[in-house]
């Protein structure tokens, strides 16, 4: 039997050795991070998202191991388990396998079959089975008189039956292939319940509906699980609408019990295959089904999870415009605009509400304090929030900058969480004087500047990136976007000096904890001069800092590699390296003469590792690079305000907003996103939108259909 480390080499087509690398880094407590970013010389250069599916599998090998030895502990004095099934338990490969092969033998109440085996009807089962007597009334009589079995021919085959039904429907041959079949060539179908037609409206696509299952995409298998949640729907699975007990399922062993032996070299009599039939259509299929079902809401909220995962990746890596003065503008009718100026590095420096629109009306008085802010503090941008009253803000802004020949320009951002922001414990404890609402204004102007420094305080499922969120399970939708976020932090780096708890307790190695002891240091000491310096901070040891250090960045430092991706543990090499020159480390800092020099020397360094030289002498000649793209912001069409505006065959400009499995949805400016169905993305097949569009991407748009009733903008993409 194969360790877990072999079986995890062969699925991932790595080195033995690769993988038991992974496996100790893991054990360590090394994070993805880490090991994707400063242990590929140990990994063969894995990238971060084969090793989370590397640690997620190892997980659940782990898992099933464990398993597997408290089932075979808990069967060792049966003696009703033979070895065969013993060994076929030490060699099952997924947790519905071994489940299959321990549920014969944990019971919790006496079935029909076990009543019959009691009565002494086993024999009959198996030579009926085997062909060896006949199951007509006369000849069950004689069975019944030769083996002194006092019951009726009636009930005799009644019970025989119950045990090849049970015999059949437990085997975990036959469990594992049925639902291979019905996995492959099975019909996913969907009826509407009695009297559920005016209630379920919105599922009417599915009051009759019938689909390969291998072919059903995510997004309509969790339309169907919601329907069925909310009792509008009953699924079913069959075989191509047949109820007979597939050819395909064809077994060497059916059951200890049946004393015929290589059943599959053999061609199964009339007489097994109406007993087979009769299992699949009373035990074997309403078992299955329930498996399949459950394994295709498995494969449905996959998908959902990935697909908000991909969307978050996109809006937390999107670009930062930097480090500009901003006016953050919460808009909004009856209870005003609200107003916030924040600094370069987001410090609050003002704040106010004004009431331009109705019922107030107070235009003058709301240019007059706009314009008053706008001077005062030097705005570069006004960032406004792209709710309720985000357009009629705008014209009002962009009108008094054009009018009053101020220098600062103004653009549409997602407000998306702001609200949750606001009233959350970080934004109290950020500004626990400030109003609600204002905080919500300092949000949208921060994540104007940064949008990954900003939304880390909020809880990822929060921010509306997602399909069918609140279809899936919590736990696992929690756990792989709090990876992404993680991912992304340590991919753009982190400025020690200038980031937020929420943003450091991201950073590999780094806890919450960990990370509030990080701020307060900083609050006490003042500016941290070094990476070395975090040893000195409660908490951080060694292996912290191994885990953390590399990703914090400390710029105009006492160190100048500091400010870079290098690690502190190269930081002797890098100076071997410069030396070799005849220069210090900082003289390699974006120095691409040098660097071409010692490119042509790397075998000089062969000690290092290819993998570590060439990223080392990658980040000197940027170093904390960000990875993010440039800043770009889309500007919508002044005439077009409201839905009831678009019309069919307009060319506009967008934002994308969210990206799903059929398509994208595109923020015009007029409250109600417009979608692009994947057929309308490209002039050629498009597999998956996130080939050709993301989250945040400005797009130019042709306006395909307007439904105001239903309020629904389809639209056809422009040069993808």
């Amino acid at each position: 039997m194969n360790s877990i480390s072999d079986n995890l080499s062969l699925e991932f087509s790595i080195l033995k050795k690769y993988g038991d690398n992974i496996i100790q880094l893991f054990e360590e407590g090394a994070t993805v991070p880490f090991i994707a970013r400063y242990r590929k010389e140990n990994t063969g250069g894995m990238s971060d998202i084969d090793l989370r599916s590397f640690y997620d599998r190892w997980q659940y090998l782990t898992e099933l191991k464990k398993r597997k030895e408290s089932i075979l502990s808990l069967l060792a004095e049966d003696s009703s388990v033979s070895d065969v099934i013993r060994k076929k338990i030490q060699n099952a490969i997924s947790k519905n396998e071994l489940e299959d092969l321990y549920s014969p033998f944990k019971k919790a109440r006496k079935t029909k079959a076990d009543e019959a085996k009691e009565q002494g009807l086993q024999p009959l089962a198996a030579q009926i089975w085997a062909g060896q007597w006949s199951d007509s009334v006369s000849a069950i009589e004689a069975w019944c008189r030769q083996n002194k079995v006092i019951v009726s021919a009636e009930l005799a085959l009644a019970g025989a039956t119950e045990i090849l039904n049970e015999a059949i429907s437990n085997d975990s041959d036959v469990l594992k292939q049925g639902r291979i079949e019905l996995l492959k060539s099975g019909v996913l179908t969907s009826r509407v319940l009695r009297g559920k037609k005016e209630q379920g409206e919105k599922f009417r696509d599915y009051f009759d509906y019938q689909e390969g299952i291998s072919k059903v995409p995510p997004h309509r298998l969790l339309a169907l699980f919601r329907g069925k949640k909310e009792s509008i729907l009953k699924l079913s699975v069959s075989l191509k609408g047949e109820k007979n007990y597939p050819d395909a399922l064809v077994f060497p062993h059916l059951n200890q019990m049946f004393d015929t032996t290589e059943l599959g070299s053999q061609r199964i009599s009339s007489l097994q295959r109406r007993y087979l039939n009769i299992a699949w259509e009373n035990k074997l299929l309403p078992k299955l089904e329930t498996d399949v079902l459950s394994q295709l809401k498995e494969r449905a909220e996959g998908g959902a999870i990935q697909v908000f995962a991909d969307n978050l990746q996109d809006l937390l890596m999107a670009a930062p415009a930097g480090a500009y003065r901003v006016l953050g503008v919460d808009p909004g009718f009856r209870n005003g605009v609200k107003l916030a100026v924040i600094d370069e590095q987001g410090g609050l420096l003002d704040h106010d509400v004004i009431y331009p629109h109705g019922p107030q009306n107070r235009v003058q008085e709301a240019n007059g304090i706009l314009s008053q802010l706008i001077h005062k503090h030097h705005i570069g941008w006004v960032a406004i929030g792209n709710g309720t009253a985000s357009r009629e803000t705008e014209a009002l802004v962009r009108t008094l900058i054009t009018e009053s020949n101020l220098d600062c320009r103004t653009v549409v951002v997602s407000e998306a969480g702001a609200s949750v922001y606001s009233a959350s414990p970080i934004a109290i404890q950020e500004f626990p004087d400030l109003d609600v609402t204002i905080r919500g204004a300092v949000s949208i102007a921060r994540r104007f500047q940064d949008p990954l420094a900003e939304l880390v305080k909020i809880d990822p499922q929060a921010i509306g990136v997602g399909q069918y969120q609140h279809d899936v399970k919590v736990s696992q939708l929690s756990k792989s976007l709090a990876n992404v976020v993680e991912d992304c932090v340590n991919k753009v780096g982190v400025d020690i000096n200038l980031a937020s708890v929420s943003l450091l307790s991201y950073v590999s190695g780094l806890t919450h904890r960990l990370a509030q002891n990080i701020v307060d240091y900083r609050h006490q000491k003042g500016r941290i001069e070094s990476r070395t310096e975090l040893l000195k901070i409660k908490g951080i040891g060694d292996k912290c800092f191994e885990q953390c250090a590399g990703f914090l960045r400390i710029l105009n430092g006492k160190e100048a590699l500091d400010q870079s991706g290098v690690h502190p543990e190269s930081y002797e090499l890098v100076k071997n390296m410069a030396a070799h020159l005849s220069l210090k480390a900082h003289d390699l800092l974006n120095n691409n003469g040098a660097l071409q020099q010692l490119r042509q020397l790397a075998p000089s360094f062969a000690q290092a590792g290819d993998f570590t030289y060439s990223d080392i002498l990658t980040e000197l000649a940027k170093p904390g690079r960000d990875p993010r793209p440039e800043f770009q912001y889309a500007s919508f069409d002044q005439s077009v305000q409201k839905l009831e505006d678009v019309q069919e065959g307009m060319t506009l400009e967008g934002v994308v907003t969210n990206v799903a499995a059929f398509g994208a949805f595109v923020d015009l400016g007029v409250h109600q996103d417009g979608l692009i169905h994947i057929s309308q993305l490209a002039n050629r097949f498009v597999k998956d939108p996130r080939d050709f569009v993301r989250v945040g991407q400005v797009v130019n748009v042709t306006v395909l259909e307007v439904d105001v009733q239903r309020k629904r903008i389809a639209l056809k993409a422009n040069g993808l």
